[in-house]
């Protein structure tokens, strides 16, 4: 099948409520794409709209953690939009073919996410449906953010061309303030993705109810178990970093900027971080730096202060300071040996210098004594 005379359809690679993806080829650039054809049944007066909504939105992002737009139009009375195809399997697949995500794969993932979603808010636009089905990673394990179809811009209400007081997006993931009807922001996509990361990573979401409205309500109430406690052998900086990303207060969460900047370093593993130049100063002629220290260096961030609290201690993992991300950027420093002896004979001076004062007073009462008398 051939669309708008150059795009050739090969095989279905997913369906779902509003169309179907078909793998096929460019004739005209001779290089592989995804098709997303819109089914024209004529249910959801609306679909059309959202449809070209989407391909206006992932329009506007080029980023390399974002599938990208190549084109968009119709074709006997359907919408299609082609996008870049990316060779290799969903963050859905990937779990249900592996087991739960190793946590150098799960940084890897959290990493990317982050600045696919970094680059869509700085764009103004909410994803609204960040699941593991819409992550999709190439053979090189790079993961990029997949269907913009109900996202909204931060700027336009009406974008989201939904029935008022509709929740759209995957209940498992949906942020609290969502599930009682406030609109969606950044802070609610940084929500969905630690729940998607928290599945990955556990093997289940956080949270599960045998109905739509239970859900919504560990959603609003619950505080999630820690991944510990369900057997998952994360570092405790990761971990608490991946629980502060499910605060129920969105001013709570990290930004998706904070996050990448976070996992593209060491201190998911509890690794100190080296201090920036500014935080060191001349010390005099020796040349050596002097800490300032946290009282000079301002207040944490709420959510370094979240993801540095200390996790409950757990089999094989230090649960003190030692194994935790402190939340500032800290240098160790050595204290240097003391020489053997040199207390004792610091105490072997005192009590000379106390026996000869003692002698000097004796000397000085008896020479007064006899001037006395005399």
């Amino acid at each position: 099948m051939l669309v708008a005379g150059r795009y050739r359809l090969q095989t279905v690679i997913g369906r779902g409520g509003m169309g179907e993806v078909w793998r096929g080829l460019d004739e005209v650039l001779g290089r592989p794409i995804a098709v997303k054809l819109l089914l024209n049944d004529g249910s959801d007066a609306s679909a059309e709209a959202r449809f070209r909504l989407e391909a206006q939105t992932s329009a506007r992002l080029n980023h390399p953690h974002v599938v990208g737009t190549l084109d968009f139009g119709a074709w006997e009375d359907r919408c299609f939009l082609v996008m870049e195809l990316i060779e290799g399997d969903s963050l859905a697949g990937e779990l249900t073919a592996g087991g739960p995500l190793s946590p150098e794969r799960l940084a890897q993932v959290a990493q990317h996410s982050a600045e696919g979603l970094a680059a869509a808010h700085a764009q103004g636009i909410v994803h609204r449906d960040v699941k593991p089905g819409n992550l999709l990673s190439d053979h090189q394990g790079t993961v990029r953010i997949a269907d913009f179809g109900i996202a909204r811009f931060v700027d336009d209400p009406s974008g989201a061309l939904t029935t008022t007081g509709q929740i759209v997006g995957t209940g498992l993931y949906l942020a609290p303030e969502r599930a009682i009807g406030t609109p969606a922001s950044a802070a609610s996509d940084m929500y969905s993705l630690g729940c998607v990361l928290y599945h990955l990573s556990v093997g289940s979401p956080p949270f599960e109810a045998s109905t739509a409205t239970a859900l919504l309500y560990q959603h609003v109430d619950s505080p999630p178990v820690p991944p510990h406690q369900r057997g998952v052998a994360l570092p405790p900086a990761f971990e608490a970093y991946l629980l502060s990303m499910l605060a129920k207060q969105p001013e709570e969460r990290p930004t998706a900027r904070q996050a990448a900047d976070w996992f593209s370093g060491g201190a998911w593993r509890g690794v100190p971080e080296p201090l920036p130049p500014e935080h060191w100063s001349g010390s005099g002629g020796g040349g050596r730096g002097q800490h300032r220290g946290p009282s000079q260096r301002g207040t944490a961030p709420s959510h370094r202060r979240a993801a540095t609290a200390p996790a409950p201690a757990r089999a094989g993992v230090a649960s003190g300071a030692a194994g935790m991300d402190s939340g500032w950027n800290t240098s160790v420093h050595r204290v240097p040996p003391r020489r053997p002896g040199l207390r004792s004979s610091l105490r072997r001076h005192r009590r000379a210098a106390a026996v000869v004062g003692g002698a000097v007073l004796f000397v000085s009462a008896l020479l007064a004594g006899m001037a006395w008398f005399s």
